[in-house]
């Protein structure tokens, strides 16, 4: 009958059904917000509850490192001596979301120090003298964005763990119940990682865990910072109260569906991939070798679809715009970071090498990217390589 045709009189709620609403449509967005988020908790293999959709990787990042920083001080109180007196550790190399989130906490009165880097691993040894009982926070990479070197967090992780056990009385310098918090924890940047590997948090031994759509699909604007309901979380801004209360704002259910559909593709396609990828980097090293003065940034373990080199005394910046006029999109660094001036700061951490980190060029490419276009992106280089050198010599 006419009068049981859907009507809908709650636009200002948004034109779609809003998931926060009571209506039929409200639900409807709803169910499809929370199927997406257990099909993300079952492929991070945590509960359903643990998993807070967010903007992206970057705000994922803060909620984790800002949220939690900021959430131990007002369980400390706004008047307890030393509720300041916290520490936290970074990866030097890490996104700068985080690098630039750790400049806020020093301005804030945090002291922060970067983790130790050796033979392209975190030092596990340096690491456990760095530990203090004011020590709160350790954050870093799984996969490096603009290097692919693959972080060794689940050690890092069994640091700490080490350091939790030996420790007899709660790690600040003001009264917090254990309950509360249980000493320094492990927040690892994932968004690189799941076209490569296991994105489960036990995989990377990790209390907070980021994940970011555009990193594994065409969506943008969602991500995800995985946080069980027990570690301490303060919300960036307030607002309607959605996720948990740390993250208002309408939802997205139709990029949280896609979000999540775009992960599950990539957990099933993933050792497929893998072992294509390193057949593919393996080939294509073996073809850009033959260019003078070429080095490779990697380390010991290596995401296979994430190639850095350096062209030492070349302007890369100028190979980027030859090989876009030659049809290959390629970077020098994070997009994040391309106005810096100092070059790569991941390569920099990775090879202490200034000039080498003037003069990068990132190399990456997922299921889509065919072969024989690695081959022609090879012999593209060679030639702009090639023009850059002979117009120097001119």
């Amino acid at each position: 009958m006419w009068w049981k045709k859907r009507v809908n009189l709650d636009y200002a709620a948004g034109v779609s059904g809003n998931p926060s609403s009571p209506h039929e449509e409200g639900r409807m967005a709803k169910q499809v917000l929370e199927e997406a988020r257990t099909a993300l908790a079952r492929l991070t293999e945590v509960q359903s509850d643990d998993v807070i959709f967010t903007s992206g990787a970057t705000e994922s990042n803060a909620l984790a490192i800002l949220g939690h920083v900021h959430a131990l001080r007002l369980l400390a109180g706004r008047d307890t001596p030393g509720r300041n007196n916290m520490h936290v550790l970074y990866l030097p190399s890490a996104h700068a979301s985080v690098v630039e989130n750790m400049k806020l906490l020093e301005e804030e009165g945090v002291e922060v120090e970067e983790l130790p880097i050796h033979d392209a691993r975190v030092d596990t040894e340096a690491l456990a003298k760095m530990l203090r009982k004011e020590t709160v926070l350790v954050s870093m990479d799984a996969v490096c964005g603009e290097t692919g070197v693959v972080w060794n967090t689940r050690e890092v992780a069994g640091v700490l763990r080490k350091s939790r056990a030996e420790c007899t009385e709660v790690r600040l310098p003001y009264q917090v119940r254990k309950s509360d918090f249980r000493s320094a924890l492990l927040h690892v940047d994932a968004s690189q990682a799941p076209l490569t590997e296991k994105v489960s948090r036990a995989h990377f031994g990790a209390d907070l865990l980021t994940f970011d759509a555009s990193k594994v699909s065409t969506v943008r604007g969602i991500g995800a910072l995985i946080a069980h309901r027990t570690i301490p979380l303060a919300p960036l801004y307030k607002g309607g109260g959605q996720e948990r209360g740390l993250r208002s704002g309408s939802e997205a259910p139709e990029l949280a569906r896609e979000f999540a559909a775009a992960l599950c593709a990539a957990a099933r396609g993933r050792e497929a991939f893998r072992a294509r990828a390193e057949r593919e980097r393996a080939a294509l090293v073996t073809r850009i070798r033959l260019i003078p003065n070429l080095l490779i940034n990697e380390g010991r373990a290596q995401a296979p679809n994430i190639l850095s080199i350096s062209l030492l005394g070349r302007d890369t910046d100028y190979l980027v715009a030859l090989l876009d006029e030659a049809g290959f999109a390629v970077s020098t660094r994070s997009a994040c970071e391309t106005d810096s001036e100092e070059g790569s700061r991941a390569v920099f951490a990775l090879t202490s090498d200034r000039e080498r980190a003037r003069s990068t060029l990132r190399i990456a490419w997922g299921a889509a990217t065919h072969g024989r276009n690695l081959t022609r992106f090879s012999k593209a280089l060679a030639r702009a390589v090639a023009f850059v050198d002979s117009s120097s010599l001119g």
